[in-house]
């Protein structure tokens, strides 16, 4: 569904916004109301107060809902049997015994981070988050504490990397947007990404982790303690687990870089093998295919083929509610945006006469906070402020792309399903999450952020 004309000027469309979230979080935290209920009325009662006609309240209510269940539940569905059926076979404690050995009980968040960093290079971060899950909580189970100790280094890599790293869809838009050379913001947006995953993802996880301790879940991979999930037979080995993990990073890595040559006019639109290569790598394709290998590979780690079905099948159960509460997630964040709140919103702080550096990361932040998808606000501020940047160079406009990508990241919260997916599947409530993954989440936009503003004088010099 297309963005509205707004009813109503910025001022009242902003106080609508913030009595919005006010009110999703005292139904939430206070009244302690299910989220997937809080979400869906907010939702609607922000609708009617922001002036969508009546008649068209339930399609914006549907439009971010259907679009938001569409691309997660079956990447949930199939990620998260793909995880029990390696948490059942031991295979999750290979890789986790594997990477505790190479790099030591103490660098066991760093070594997650650092692999989280190379696997989110195409993966998108929810697909990233899912495909990750057994290994992040096998080594928190294996040694205990907060699982945020675990969780924050693997999952803040994923959206480093998301936001700010080609061939992933939001910089490739911004960069193509402002008419930058997409290899020049790889080369940028990598080393960035990597210096402020340490500065304002790792070194703030080992202080989350100890203020907040949070218990290692059991939602998705059964009871902590094991019982008659442990492997009856030996475990595969570390090459065969590894093996299963890196398909579909190697299918959705072609899926992204056949995509982005494609747009990029390198490779002709329409060839069969170029289409077949981005069905296979599409995300939830890549994930059906590696879970039918797993089911070939290690269901015989598992007993008969009936015993490994019932296994996939109660690991559908618990990951209901997760699926429901990110697509109303996607519903609250939906009708902020056709509401025009966050056109609104952006389109007065681009009459301030802001340096470009500062109008780019403060109007990405609006529309992140305005309507929560990170590629949206990516996208979205790169049209806003591409005739401003007209005449700039591949460097400058690189390190653009990363001020407008750390606006997009920071202050992540409850119109994110992004939030969702992080509260549900590490065991945390809205109160904790906020405290945390939203923490985080600022810490690593504002270190991108201070990167290019370190960055821009150096880059008129080269």
């Amino acid at each position: 569904m297309e963005n509205l004309e707004p009813a109503y000027g910025t001022a009242v469309l902003l106080l609508i916004a913030a009595a919005a979230v006010a009110l999703l979080l005292f139904l939430i935290i206070k009244v302690r109301l299910h989220a997937f209920i809080a979400l869906v009325l907010v939702s609607l009662l922000t609708a009617i107060a922001a002036g969508i006609p009546l008649a068209l309240v339930p399609a914006a209510l549907l439009s971010g809902f259907g679009s938001t269940l569409g691309s997660v539940a079956l990447l949930v569905g199939f990620g998260v049997m793909l995880g029990r059926l390696l948490e059942v076979t031991g295979g999750a404690q290979v890789l986790a015994d594997s990477l505790i050995n190479r790099f030591g009980e103490q660098r066991a968040p760093f070594a997650l981070g650092v692999a989280a960093l190379f696997f989110g290079f195409p993966i998108f971060f929810d697909a990233g988050l899912v495909v990750f899950l057994p290994i992040i909580l096998t080594v928190a189970r294996r040694f205990g504490g907060s699982v945020l100790f675990y969780a924050l280094p693997a999952a803040g890599a994923f959206a480093a990397m998301h936001a700010l790293v080609p061939p992933h869809p939001g910089p490739v838009a911004a960069g193509t947007a402002l008419g930058g050379d997409i290899g020049v913001i790889l080369l940028v947006g990598l080393p960035v990404a990597v210096i402020s995953w340490y500065v304002g993802v790792y070194l703030v996880s080992k202080v989350l982790g100890k203020r907040y301790d949070v218990a290692v879940p059991d939602l998705l991979f059964g009871e902590v303690n094991g019982g008659d999930d442990r492997p009856a037979a030996a475990p595969p080995a570390f090459g065969t687990v590894l093996s299963l993990l890196l398909i579909p990073l190697v299918l959705i890595s072609f899926n992204t870089v056949l995509t982005t040559l494609v747009a990029n006019g390198t490779l002709e639109e329409g060839q069969a093998w170029v289409e077949l290569l981005q069905l296979l790598g599409n995300t939830p394709v890549a994930l059906l295919v590696s879970l039918l290998a797993a089911i070939l590979v290690l269901g015989r780690h598992n007993g008969s083929f009936d015993e490994t079905m019932k296994v996939l099948d109660q690991s559908l159960g618990p990951i209901c509610s997760i699926i429901l509460i990110t697509g109303a997630g996607g519903m609250f964040g939906g009708v902020l945006r056709i509401s025009g709140i966050g056109e609104a919103l952006t389109s007065s702080l681009s009459d301030l006469g802001l340096p470009l550096l500062l109008q780019a990361f403060l109007i990405a932040t609006a529309l992140r906070v305005a309507q929560g998808s990170a590629t949206v606000a990516l996208t979205t501020t790169a049209g806003l402020i591409a005739s401003q940047a007209a005449g700039l160079d591949n460097f400058h406009i690189a390190l653009l792309v990363v001020a407008i990508a750390a606006g997009a990241t920071v202050l992540s919260h409850v119109n994110d399903s992004g939030f969702w997916l992080v509260s549900r599947f590490f065991g945390m409530d809205e109160k904790t999450t906020l405290k945390t993954w939203t923490v985080m989440e600022t810490t690593l936009g504002v270190s991108a952020f201070l990167l290019a503003v370190i960055l821009w004088p150096v880059a008129g010099l080269l």
